[in-house]
């Protein structure tokens, strides 16, 4: 069966008990395979890549004027007629809260995907929070972690994810301050206006946001035919279709809409917006959301 879920709701406390003593047993497993796949873009992982105080030699750029004469590279300005200026990368530390959807639609796995959504989640959590860790940032999960900037961070959220009395949908945000990053891995499978006007606030206090939706392929693809009943896992609401295989195209143009949606909405405002098929494997995705949280954000309001 394929979820209609949601980004929110609460299950009920026998199956909340049960997700959380399933999610205590999971998550070392988790963690060895979140540290695995970071090994794997581990190599090009080259700070922030922005211009500030710090060791590590950056770009030679053009002098502009007013400009300290002391920043002047006068032995590679020797070896033409500009006049260059050498920048160093910055190197202070940088807030970025992770936060993976644990909400009862996450749970979803078909046939054809190699895990369930949750666990793809949580993996690329991890394995970003890894990366992090490693380059001296900052992390921390909203009302579950406080920012920490520590080589066994990945660890840290790991025992705490472990700890967690009850899975739910996303947390409270209001803890995720200006000039901060914030990345959400999720299935967004609400509205997009309801998805957007709970990240919307988050913008407009300059928060720099990533979102990982992650799906599974009998989602993207509604494989069915035949008699088909459909279920959501959070409220339990039924829909049968007599022949499922009528529906595929008017439910695929709603999914890629709902998709596109979101992604226009995270490039007005300088976001990232990156996929995780259950499919494929996660290095894909996490290489693609390494290469958004290194790059310079693209101003508010730029390209669409």
């Amino acid at each position: 069966m394929a979820p209609l879920g949601a980004l929110t709701g609460a299950a009920p406390p026998a199956e909340a008990l049960a997700r959380a003593r399933e999610r205590v047993r999971a998550i070392p497993d988790l963690l060895v395979e979140a540290q695995k796949l970071a090994n794997t873009v581990i190599t090009g992982w080259h700070g922030r890549r922005r211009m500030g105080p710090g060791e590590d030699f950056w770009q030679f750029r053009p002098y502009a004027v007013g400009e300290e004469a002391a920043r002047i590279d006068w032995r590679r300005s020797a070896r033409d007629e500009h006049t260059y200026v050498r920048d160093r990368e910055w190197q202070a530390a940088h807030t970025v809260w992770l936060v993976a959807d644990l909400s009862g639609s996450m749970l979803f796995q078909s046939r054809l995907a190699r895990v369930s959504k949750e666990k793809r989640a949580l993996t690329m959590i991890l394995a970003l929070a890894e990366l992090l860790s490693r380059g001296g940032e900052r992390i921390g999960w909203p009302g579950l972690m406080r920012p920490v900037a520590a080589r066994n961070g990945a660890e840290r959220l790991a025992v705490r994810l472990a700890a967690m009395p009850a899975p739910g949908g996303l947390p409270d945000l209001s803890e995720v301050r200006r000039h901060a990053e914030i990345v959400v891995a999720s299935d967004f499978l609400d509205a997009p206006d309801a998805i957007v006007a709970r990240l919307e606030p988050l913008a407009a206090r300059g928060v720099r946001g990533h979102l990982i939706e992650v799906c599974d392929p009998a989602e993207e693809r509604l494989p069915y035919s035949g008699r088909t009943e459909f279920r959501d896992p959070e409220t339990g609401e039924r829909l049968i279709a007599g022949r499922a295989e009528l529906l595929a195209g008017d439910y695929r143009n709603l999914w890629l809409a709902r998709r596109e949606t979101l992604s226009r909405w995270c490039r007005k405002r300088g976001w990232s917006y990156t996929t995780t098929p259950t499919d494929r494997i996660a290095s894909e995705a996490l290489a693609a959301l390494h290469m958004a949280l290194t790059e310079p954000a693209e101003r508010p309001g730029g390209r669409a």
